[in-house]
């Protein structure tokens, strides 16, 4: 029998729904928990309904899925006939989700390897296409993880926020970098770096960090074939702006992709999220 790799992530990955269906992507949704109600990402919660929470002040936090829902997940994908599963998750700088896969793991009906990517958003989105590629192609479990890897090892992050207080109430960056910028009244860059969100520099006004935003990227993208990712939260017309920018000036853009974060991330970045995703092929 021709053994079979399926591939999941998590609602983290932020992959259009056909993209997933095209390639047989199964996605374990993460949870946000709105005052004292707990939400799926994805399908109970709308990245809008995120963003006028977050403009009221009301209380929100964010959970990773528990290794019952993993454990289901995998026995579900191995009733489809998977003989193998290839696991790929946010980094475990921010979330407990790779260890709940792992626990969950241990128990699966077919073998599991879980995978912690260091990625968060389309950078997640790009190392899950790349092990699906390869599974559809015929790869075995350890060429699967090799492609997803040597794609996140091509994939840089860099995103802008209008304030980094969302970040620092919810532990994701320190809290000396965060009143160091407030006190500055900076907008701050920031980048994904070592499966970690670090302060890459500060600018004085949004539209000068949005400028250096799509500055850094098109260095990082130039002379080669690249896939690219625009997010937002609530900035809709500066994502299209940017994203019809980077169009005209990387020359080698294979595919461009522009979506609107989900709540887990939203939580932390807040409205006004600016975020680019560039990936070697």
């Amino acid at each position: 029998m021709s053994r079979h790799v399926a591939i999941v992530t998590d609602s983290t990955a932020y992959l259009p729904p056909r993209t997933m269906e095209r390639h047989g992507i199964t996605s374990v949704p993460l949870t946000v928990v709105l005052g004292d109600r707990a939400l799926e990402e994805g399908t109970e919660i709308s990245a809008r309904s995120l963003a006028e929470a977050l403009q009221k002040r009301r209380p929100v936090t964010t959970s990773r899925p528990s290794p019952q829902v993993f454990a289901e997940t995998y026995r579900e994908v191995a009733g489809t006939g998977a003989t193998d599963i290839v696991s790929l998750h946010l980094s475990s700088e921010f979330s407990g989700t790779y260890d709940a896969a792992v626990l969950a793991a241990r128990e699966a009906p077919v073998p599991v390897r879980v995978v912690d990517t260091g990625m968060v958003a389309m950078a997640l989105g790009f190392c899950a296409l790349a092990a699906a590629e390869t599974a559809e192609a015929g790869g075995t479990v350890d060429e699967a993880v090799t492609a997803a890897e040597k794609r996140a090892a091509g994939t840089s992050a860099f995103f802008y926020v209008d304030t980094l207080d969302y970040l620092r109430r919810g532990g994701r960056i320190g809290a000396a970098q965060a009143l160091f910028g407030s006190a500055l009244a900076v907008k701050p860059l920031l980048q994904l770096d070592d499966g970690r969100i670090d302060l890459l520099e500060k600018v004085r006004t949004a539209s000068r960090a949005i400028a250096r935003l799509e500055e850094i990227v098109a260095e990082r993208a130039a002379g080669a074939q690249v896939d690219i990712a625009v997010h937002h939260l609530a900035a809709p017309e500066r994502a299209a702006a940017l994203a019809e920018r980077l169009r005209t000036r990387v020359p080698g853009l294979a595919e461009l992709h522009v979506s609107e974060v989900g709540a887990v991330i939203g939580a932390h970045t807040g409205p006004g999220l600016l975020g680019a995703v560039v990936s070697h092929r």
